[in-house]
């Protein structure tokens, strides 16, 4: 591998990483409530993939099944970012073993991720369902602080 590559590659690795976790140090910079909505987020994503694949699934053209493949392609990712987001955020820095709630946590949290893992297997929208309601219910430990003027 030429210098320049090798220190092109070094360097999209190093700003990819960063570019998709969240402090590991850790930086003590935390929006709890805004991840439970990143991860809503993807929940309704999830939900608008499989409604879109099973819009699809009586095609048998070439568009069609390009268009399918992207939308599972899709429920993928964003089950995944929602796996991510509580073991890389929640998991390693916000939920802990001194916490009252800590093992309610833990519980929680592998509802939701075994949710995700369905969801990648499956296009059952209740499962999309549950999965969005498993994230609200997590999310009332981290709710959104009250604006005083």
């Amino acid at each position: 591998m030429k210098p320049f590559t090798l220190v092109t590659f070094v360097m999209l690795a190093f700003t990819s990483a960063l570019t998709y976790s969240h402090c590991q140090i850790p930086c003590g910079i935390y929006d709890d409530p805004m991840r439970i909505k990143m991860m809503l987020e993807d929940a309704r994503t999830v939900e608008k993939s499989m409604n879109e694949i099973k819009k699809l699934e009586k095609k048998q053209d070439a568009q069609s099944t390009n268009q399918m493949v992207r939308w599972v392609v899709n429920k993928e990712n964003h089950a995944d970012k929602i796996i991510k987001i509580l073991t890389d955020y929640f998991l390693t820095q916000r939920i802990k073993s001194t916490d009252k709630t800590y093992v309610e946590q833990l519980k929680q949290l592998e509802i939701i991720v075994k949710l995700c893992v369905k969801a990648k297997q499956q296009v059952d929208l209740s499962i999309a369902s549950q999965l969005t309601s498993a994230i609200k219910a997590f999310g009332k430990h981290y709710p959104e602080p009250e604006h005083k003027h």
